[in-house]
């Protein structure tokens, strides 16, 4: 009989705030394997929130050792790291970090942040305390620029320990660094008016490009083959979006977890910082989206898992409420409208429970619906289908609602995992 070919497998390692998650999927895009170890808290301070490279690290390996047990090791053929967007720390030429990273939400440089905000043009996805530039900025001023050689977000550094080569980024986690999606290069204001060692600056490649072999020393650790291809990942928003499979301009992905994020995909960028706009390169196309602060969060200061389930049989999709609710956790708003005042505004509360619900899920539909017009008036497509992920995604009830305000069909995406997005970079990433 003649030899068959072995199976190829793609893995995709997802580095979120609490876990490191593995996906191992075949050619096919099925999954074959699914891994999670779990993730130390970062320190918190006040608004400053950091933590040490090394727990990243520490809870890969143990997810690889347990992901060794689920497949075979030899039939893995790429790898790619998402991680965090924003998350930085500074590196000497062997990555050795010169301190803990500091986290996307930490918000320390604000005097940076304002530096920056003095020569970035309006569209950069730089602007703000909490972006990498940010960041790179307050870092330069401390012990850890000492022996610096690279300034890297998180799914960098991991990136560059398996493959020993560090300097390498994408372009999706390089957009909070200053770095200019549409021209694809670094702009000259990051070095001549901020001062940033050019030599610091990552390599930007697309997502899914090789960067190079796995590293003998983890091959021969996990029993991997010696030609385990590791490509560049991206950002772990980014990634939850490519796993849900859409790739045509008009096709959009709601994420209904905490919050209320909108993302449609377009032929050309949109940037409207002021309502918090930026736009993704992802090949040829871009992916535009804001967030909203409306979402889960509210429902819960009202209603528990249990509540939900039992009230949401008695909602009637088809039959509006009529409340014309504007559910926020507090004050404030930053997308569809910047309006940092804007007041919740949850009254007049019905008797009944389900009819209160049924208010504030429309209430959010509404908001969603308004998002992607907003997206839509800055020059991204109006969706033609809505994939949804997060917990609302399940929710048939509120699926009909969002439906019937969007005016498109709605369903919930079969892929949510940020590290199946991962694999499928990998994946290309090996395919060419």
């Amino acid at each position: 009989m003649p030899d068959t070919e072995p199976e190829a497998l793609y893995l995709g390692v997802d580095l979120g705030t609490s876990a490191c998650r593995l996906c191992v999927i075949d050619d096919a895009g099925e999954e074959r394997a699914w891994v999670r170890a779990n993730l130390p808290a970062p320190h918190r301070q006040g608004v400053e929130v950091d933590q040490t490279a090394q727990m990243w690290w520490s809870a890969l390996e143990q997810a690889m050792e347990a992901l060794c047990s689920k497949v075979s090791p030899g039939s893995i053929r790429s790898m790619a790291v998402d991680g965090t967007s924003g998350t930085l720390l500074l590196c000497d030429p062997d990555g050795r970090p010169g301190g803990p990273a500091l986290m996307y939400s930490d918000a320390r440089a604000t005097g940076e942040a304002r530096r920056i905000a003095a020569v970035a043009p309006a569209e950069c996805g730089a602007h703000g305390a909490t972006s990498s530039l940010a960041k790179l900025l307050f870092l330069q001023g401390t012990a850890a620029a000492d022996h610096a050689a690279h300034a890297l977000h998180q799914a960098d550094w991991v990136s560059g320990r398996l493959t020993g080569q560090f300097g390498v980024s994408d372009e999706n986690n390089a957009l909070k660094l200053g770095y200019d999606p549409v021209r694809r290069r670094w702009p000259d204001w990051l070095v001549n008016k901020l001062g940033v060692p050019r030599a610091w600056l990552p390599r930007v490649e697309p997502p899914g490009t090789s960067i190079g072999p796995l590293a003998p020393e983890w091959s021969r650790r996990w029993g991997l083959g010696s030609d385990v291809l590791v490509a560049t990942g991206t950002t772990d928003s980014t990634a939850g979006f490519i796993a849900t499979g859409a790739r045509q301009p008009g096709e959009a992905v709601t994420a209904l977890g905490s919050t209320l994020v909108v993302k449609v995909l377009a032929d050309k960028p949109v940037f409207a910082p002021r309502y918090g706009v930026y736009s993704h390169r992802l090949g040829n196309l871009w992916l535009a989206g804001g967030a909203s602060n409306t979402g889960g969060a509210v429902l819960r200061r009202f209603f528990s898992d249990r509540d939900l389930e039992r009230l949401t049989p008695r909602l009637q999709p088809q039959q509006p409420t009529g409340l014309d609710y504007y559910p926020l956790p507090a004050v404030g708003e930053r997308f569809p409208d910047s309006a940092p005042g804007l007041e919740p505004r949850l009254e007049p509360r019905p008797d009944d429970d389900a009819t209160f619900l049924q208010g504030l899920l429309e209430g959010i539909a509404a908001i969603e619906a308004r998002g992607y017009r907003r997206l839509a008036e800055l020059g991204a497509p109006y969706p033609a289908h809505v994939l949804t992920v997060g917990g609302g995604a399940v929710n048939a009830a509120w699926t009909a609602i969002r439906a019937r305000l969007l005016g498109v069909p709605v369903t919930a995406a079969p892929h949510q995992e940020a590290a199946y997005g991962a694999a499928l970079l990998a994946r290309r990433a090996w395919g060419g």
